[in-house]
């Protein structure tokens, strides 16, 4: 799948001295700056109806043409996946990914993903890089997902993650009654050995977890956790590090129950199917008018059902 670009631009005096690929970058936000050096390579933008080099330094005054397409990212096919869409603005989707729902296509997984809903949902999306998707979730980590559903709020939003701007707050059930919030502070980075896991170490990447007490349970607590960096697995891993695994964590959890619960709470406890974390709550500026935008999803059934039994004959 394709789209059509076709772009002028009378070169404003202003920009005199400056090359002609940075210029354009500026100018045309919704495009990368590697992407407009390709096009005038390829010679599908020209300057005054002549192909030129993407180092040309622009005078001012030059009329500038682009006729070209964008290529789709990816073959994937659209399918016809139900969305719980939170927020639907024409820059931008919030969706609610339910746990299970794997977000990317990838070795086992060839379609079936929240990426083929989201083709399915807005056809649009396909241009962009992963159909917008502006971070990712754990095949079973329910919540807040953005998505992106133009170049330049891919661009904008992609930037405003990198820079730490958007609030991404989870719930988590953990082993053990903590007493009092805290941090993590520690780097993270693959497992030597098994490349599929993530572990604490000290070449690892800066990676910061802030937590609160939202509710002591029965041999558990429900923590409030903000995320200060995104690395992969990262509550996942500062949770087992500080010894509070989440609850179901295949990965990184424990397995059994702790002692002293009620033969219903034990039973809840080890069926429970997934790692016990949830995406609740982002916050970020609108990708073209700047105002804030707040998104909240609600805690999934089966989260709410173990929360309510651990927490039953919880002492006031």
């Amino acid at each position: 799948m394709t789209t059509r670009v076709h772009k002028q631009e009378l070169i404003d005096p202003a920009h005199a001295g400056q090359r002609l690929d940075a210029v354009l970058a500026e100018l045309w936000p919704e495009f990368s700056r590697s992407r407009i050096t390709a096009w005038i390579r390829e010679g599908k933008l020209r300057v005054g109806g002549e192909t030129v080099k993407p180092k040309l330094r622009v005078s001012g005054g030059e009329q500038v043409e682009l006729a070209a397409e964008l290529e789709a990212h990816s073959s994937l096919e659209p399918q016809a996946i139900e969305l719980d869409v939170l927020i639907d603005d024409p820059a931008f989707l919030v969706v609610d990914k339910p746990p299970g729902l794997v977000v990317h296509p990838g070795s086992g997984n060839p379609d079936g993903t929240l990426v083929n809903a989201l083709l399915h949902f807005d056809p649009a999306l396909a241009p962009l890089p992963r159909a917008g998707l502006v971070h990712r979730l754990d095949k079973d980590t329910s919540g807040c997902l953005l998505v992106a559903r133009t170049t330049a709020s891919h661009r904008a939003l992609v930037a405003a993650m990198k820079r730490r701007e958007i609030k991404r707050s989870y719930r988590a059930l953990v082993w053990g009654e903590i007493i009092a919030g805290g941090t993590v502070d520690e780097p993270l980075g693959r497992h030597p050995v098994d490349r599929r896991r993530q572990v604490v170490r000290q070449d690892g990447r800066r990676a910061v977890t802030h937590y609160r007490v939202g509710r002591r349970l029965r041999g558990a607590t429900l923590l409030d956790v903000e995320l200060e960096t995104g690395r992969t697995h990262q509550i996942r891993v500062h949770m087992a590090h500080i010894r509070h695994p989440i609850i179901g964590d295949p990965v990184y959890g424990r397995r059994g129950a702790p002692g002293g619960l009620s033969e219903d709470q034990r039973n809840a406890w080890q069926r429970f199917p997934r790692q016990a974390l949830h995406a609740a709550r982002l916050g970020f500026q609108h990708p073209e008018t700047g105002e804030p935008v707040e998104a909240a999803a609600p805690m999934p059934a089966d989260m709410r059902e173990l929360i309510d039994l651990l927490g039953a004959d919880e002492s006031d």
